[in-house]
Order: structure tokens, then C-alpha cells, then sequence
């Protein structure tokens, strides 16, 4: 209760209004303050009070004063008789009886509150003392939960059978928003408000209370825009309404047009426009080739358009955002690639031009629905940049083998198709301690429509499961350890149709089975992948152990040309080893239990 500290420097004003504090507070029948001087120019300051006492309360109350004016102390006019301090004092406990009838109930749940009437029942009488351990305890629930902005203010109806705790606990009035330059000084920003107010929680609404972990959750959610550079969410009193808290919102916006260029001669020039009239839309291009001078067969260019909140900013039913691109790939195909028993075989590229739209639902942060048409044009191409209607291996007079795999459906090198694409993702995944934890599942479908080369009508849907079980469940927090975690993950890949060469899905690899090339193992119409890996923390990060094994289910000869036999792969492996995380780096011991050899590998990111 009193706040002035040995070693400070007080005024006499000072002084009188710390006395004055500890009268009114109700919480003493007297105090007084005793100054003496000593020899080294100091003074010793004597505290001394009577604790007040009311009789015993068997009953314990806790009501939300927010918003409300504060009850103050009883003041007597001098010039009053006791009959008229007795009218005075019943017309104070019918107002007050009234304000705890007309107050909001607070949220302390009912087993803090059967604490603080078991520290009543073990006292005879309340006292001051008493008074304030209980708002300490209280208080403690409160900021505990993350209701930082809630205080006990009062204690009411004293020499009754019932103790009324009086809180204030922070409800939130009204939500503020500014920008900021890069000075910090306020702006007017581009980016319209509702954009951003969807994004916050329910509980950081006014009519709600402040919380903390709402706050933390609002700065995830406005940061996941990826609109701004800096955001803050801070609570702050309303000076307007007693008790009130103003939720203030500070943002500073990053530059909405941006571009880079890259050219050596070879390179890549990339623009984007963000947030297009405020309303978060965005176009992002790139163009990339080896010579962007004089561009041939290798040039690549990617142009998107993104519409989010496609049934309208103040929709809240409703999150589905509208994608649109058009697009020229090329990408080493890993179903034409040579067995570990034979050389090298010549690759083939595929090339990809087209646009694809669709649109993503999203039902729950977690969970999202994404459907739409792709248009395409597939071209293979050799080492030559010359179009490769079959795979080719090397023959031992040093000849090619050019009776391969056909490459494309159509047997041309340049198949054409169109088809519906879906894709269902579920994740619960979340970071402890820097640790993922949780499960994610996704299943994507490609339907042909007949459209195209051959009239291609088929159906390919793969299905990917992973889990990451904390074993240890250890204390979340900055600085705690990272739990020991167990992955579980399995994914299935299959056709029904009309199969290409370069869409059988390939087997090996390092998001595949770890171990192998892109591709060592085979590809089939149909492959099954699993794969377990146990993390054990060890100073600060995870060392771990894995095992995978992936097969095509015999579905290879069903693949045109039959590329696994074809160059000599078996369609089937299983690998072993050991890694340890070294930042973004994950350095792996790996045995390829087919050859029983081994060999090291540094990667960067996650397998999973």
C-alpha cells in the first residue's frame, strides 16, 4: 500500500498526499506519519496505522465495475444531525445495493472463488489485511489468464454477511487504427480498414475484455496479410469512458510496387504490385532465361493476379480468394532417369505453358478447400532443346537406345490438356518451442475433362498424411527445451486413365525416400510411401532418427513403356539413418538399404 521507497526524495506535498491515499482507502481506522530529522541531513519516516476490522462474512461476490462510476468514500457534512447521518448512510446502501444489482457479473470461475471464501472461513473477523490478500489472489487469476488490463478497485458491503469484490476488468470500448510512416510519424494509409478488422479475434471486439493472448493472436493474423512491416496491438485507457480500454492498432506499410532485376546476361526480372486499392489483390510476374538478351527454348515466365474476399470485405461468412495465372515452366523429369545399375541416361525436360484459375475456401485457419480449371500445353524436350518423343540409354557399343518410353500421350513430344484440379487441406500444425507439433493431412484430386491430345480422360488423386507427436509435452516458452517429437507420415499416389510418361509419379528422392536420386527408385501409376522419424532434443536442437520405404505396388508395367524396367530400376527401396538440425540445415547420415551403402547429405528445410 505505501509507495515511497527508502532512499527517495519526497516533497512535503508529496508526503500529504500518500497520507491522504491511505486514509480514504477504507482500509485503515488510522493512520499517521511521523518525520524525524537525523544527523546526516536525512529524515526516518514512521508509518504507523490500525488495521480496520468488520465483523465475519460467510459470502463472497464478484462483480464487473467496469464502465461504471467508481463508488467512493462516505463524506458527513458537519452541520448534520445523526438522524440525518442515519438517512444519509441508508441512502448510500440502497445505492449501492442498486449499483451490485445493476453490475456486470465478472469471470472468475467458481473454484477461485471457493479459494477466497476458504481464506474468509479460516479468519473470525475481515480485516485490512485480509482485504488485501484476497485482491492479491484475485488479481494474480486475472493477469494469470492474460487480463492484463484488470485490477481489484474496491471491496463493498463490509459488517455484512457478504464481501463484494469490486473489479474492473478491462472491457474494451473501441478499436483504433494508425499508420505510420517509417518515422513513426501518422499517415494516411492505403489499406482499407475492414481488411484489417477481419482479421481480429472475436474477444478483441469491443463488448469484450482485453486479453492478452487475443492481442498476440490479432498481431498473427494482421501479419499474416503480409501488408505491413511493423504492427503493433497495444491496450490504453479511454479517456471517454471510466474503466474503458481503447485497443490502438499502429501499422506501417510496406511499399506496394516493387521490382528486381538480375542479368548476367542470364537472370530473372521480377515485379509485383501488392495491395491494390487498398483491398489487398496483388499482381506478381517473373521472367527468367540464361540469356534475357536474346531469349530462346529456356525462357520461363510466371504472371499471377490474386483477388482475396471474392464475396465482398464485409462478407464474414464467406473467405474464399480468387487466383488466376498464366504460366511457362521447365522442370528435369525424374521418371526418365537412369537405374543405379546403369549409366547415365540422357534427360528429358519438361515443358509446361498455360493458366490455371482457381479459387481457395477457407473454412477455418486450419482448414481450406481449393478448386479450378488447368489449361496446358506439355512439351519434352532433350539436352538439345529439340523435342524427344521417347526416352533414350546409353547402348554398350556408346550408341543410344531411342526406342524408349513414349514421352507424351500423344507419342509427338507435345501433348495438350485440360482439367479440373481440387485440393483439401487440413492442418494442425503448430510451433512449441520451436518445435512442430500437431497433424496435417492433405488429398488433391486432377479430373480430365477429354479435352486435349488423345482426349485425355483421366483421374489422379494422391493422398499425404503426417503426424508429429509430442512425446514429453514440456513447459511452453521462451527459452523452455524443445519437445521430443515422433513423426508418422504416409503418402499415397494413384491413376485411373489416361497416363503420360512425365505424370507417372516418381519414386526416391529427398522429399520421396531419403537416400536416393529423384526418381532412382522407379515410377508407377500407383506408389505408396512411408516414412517414421523420432526427434530427440539435445542442447537446443533435435537430433533424430528415420526410417522410410517407398514401392509402386507392382503398377509400374502399367505406366506406356514401362520406364522403371526400360532403365533398369526396381520400384521398390528402403532407407535408413541419423541427422541433426543445424539451423535451417539438416545434415543426415543416410543408408541405402538396397546397395547397403551409405552417404552424407546436407539439405536445407524440412522432409516433411
Amino acid at each position: 500500500m505505501v509507495t515511497l521507497q527508502p532512499g527517495g526524495v519526497y516533497t512535503k506535498s508529496q508526503l500529504l498526499k500518500e497520507l491522504e491515499t491511505l486514509v480514504s482507502c477504507g482500509m485503515f481506522e488510522k493512520v499517521d506519519l511521523e518525520v524525524k530529522p537525523k544527523s546526516d541531513n536525512t529524515v526516518g519516516l514512521t508509518v504507523s496505522f490500525v488495521e480496520s476490522v468488520w465483523s465475519a462474512a460467510k459470502q463472497f461476490k464478484c462483480i464487473n465495475v467496469g464502465l461504471m462510476s467508481q463508488s467512493g468514500q462516505v463524506d458527513f457534512d458537519q452541520d448534520m444531525t445523526e438522524r440525518e447521518k442515519m438517512d444519509y448512510l441508508r441512502k448510500q446502501e440502497r445505492d449501492y445495493q442498486q449499483r451490485v444489482r445493476g453490475a456486470k457479473p465478472c469471470i472468475l470461475p467458481e473454484n477461485v472463488r471457493g479459494e477466497v471464501l476458504g481464506m474468509m472461513k479460516k479468519q473470525e473477523k475481515v480485516s485490512a489485511r485480509m482485504l488485501q490478500k484476497i485482491r492479491d489472489h484475485v488479481q494474480k487469476w486475472y493477469h494469470n489468464e492474460g487480463f492484463v488490463c484488470a485490477q481489484v478497485v474496491n471491496f463493498g458491503n463490509l459488517n455484512t454477511n457478504e464481501v463484494v469484490c469490486e473489479v474492473v476488468e478491462g472491457d474494451i470500448t473501441k478499436v483504433e487504427y494508425q499508420f505510420q510512416d517509417k518515422l513513426g510519424n501518422l499517415v494516411e494509409g492505403n489499406t482499407q480498414i475492414p481488411i484489417i478488422d477481419r482479421e481480429l479475434p472475436q474477444q478483441l471486439r469491443p463488448g469484450h475484455i482485453f486479453n492478452i493472448g487475443a492481442g498476440k493472436q490479432a498481431l498473427k493474423n494482421i501479419n499474416s496479410l503480409a501488408l505491413f512491416s511493423n504492427i503493433e496491438v497495444n491496450p490504453r485507457p479511454d479517456e471517454t469512458k471510466e474503466g474503458g480500454i481503447v485497443v490502438e492498432i499502429k501499422l506501417k506499410e510496406l511499399e506496394p510496387k516493387s521490382a528486381e532485376a538480375s542479368i548476367q546476361p542470364g537472370g530473372t526480372v521480377s515485379f509485383e504490385h501488392r495491395n491494390i486499392y487498398g483491398l489487398n489483390r496483388s499482381i506478381v510476374g517473373s521472367v527468367t532465361s540464361s540469356n534475357l538478351l536474346n531469349p530462346q527454348d529456356d525462357l520461363s515466365f510466371k504472371l499471377e493476379y490474386v483477388h482475396p474476399y471474392l464475396d465482398g470485405v464485409d462478407d464474414r461468412s464467406k473467405n474464399r480468394t480468387f487466383k488466376t495465372s498464366c504460366f511457362n515452366t521447365r522442370k528435369l523429369s525424374p521418371v526418365f532417369v537412369a537405374g543405379p545399375n546403369m549409366d547415365e541416361a540422357p534427360p528429358v525436360w519438361i515443358d509446361r505453358v498455360g493458366f490455371k484459375a482457381n479459387i481457395t475456401e477457407s473454412f477455418t485457419r486450419q482448414s481450406k478447400f481449393t478448386y479450378g480449371l488447368v489449361v496446358e500445353e506439355i512439351t519434352t524436350r532433350d539436352e538439345t532443346n529439340s523435342i524427344c518423343t521417347h526416352g533414350s540409354r546409353a547402348m554398350p557399343s556408346g550408341g543410344l537406345s531411342m526406342d524408349g518410353p513414349p514421352t507424351t500421350l500423344s507419342g509427338t513430344g507435345i501433348d495438350r490438356m485440360a482439367f479440373l484440379q481440387a485440393n483439401i487441406t487440413r492442418d494442425n500444425t503448430e510451433f512449441v518451442n520451436g518445435a512442430i507439433v500437431g497433424d496435417r493431412y492433405i488429398f488433391q484430386l486432377d479430373q480430365g475433362l477429354g479435352i486435349g491430345s488423345k482426349n485425355p480422360l483421366f483421374n489422379r488423386h494422391q493422398l499425404t498424411m503426417t503426424k508429429f507427436i509430442n512425446l514429453n509435452n514440456p513447459e511452453k516458452g521462451a527459452g523452455k527445451p524443445l519437445p521430443a517429437v515422433l513423426v508418422l507420415h504416409g503418402h499415397y499416389a494413384g491413376c485411373v486413365g489416361d497416363l503420360p510418361s512425365y505424370d507417372a509419379f516418381a519414386l526416391g528422392g529427398p522429399y520421396s525416400v531419403r537416400g536416393f536420386t529423384n526418381g532412382e527408385l522407379g515410377a508407377g501409376r500407383n506408389i505408396l510411401e512411408l516414412a517414421t522419424e523420432l526427434r530427440v532434443p539435445v542442447r537446443n536442437t533435435h537430433v533424430y532418427g528415420f526410417v522410410e520405404h517407398g514401392t509402386d505396388l507392382g503398377s509400374s508395367k502399367d505406366v506406356k513403356g514401362n520406364p522403371t524396367e526400360f532403365f533398369r530400376r526396381v520400384g521398390h527401396g528402403t532407407s535408413y539413418g541419423a541427422g541433426v538440425k543445424l539451423g535451417l540445415v539438416r545434415g543426415e547420415y543416410i543408408v541405402d538399404h538396397n546397395a547397403g551403402t551409405g552417404t552424407l547429405f546436407f539439405r536445407f528445410g524440412e522432409r516433411f
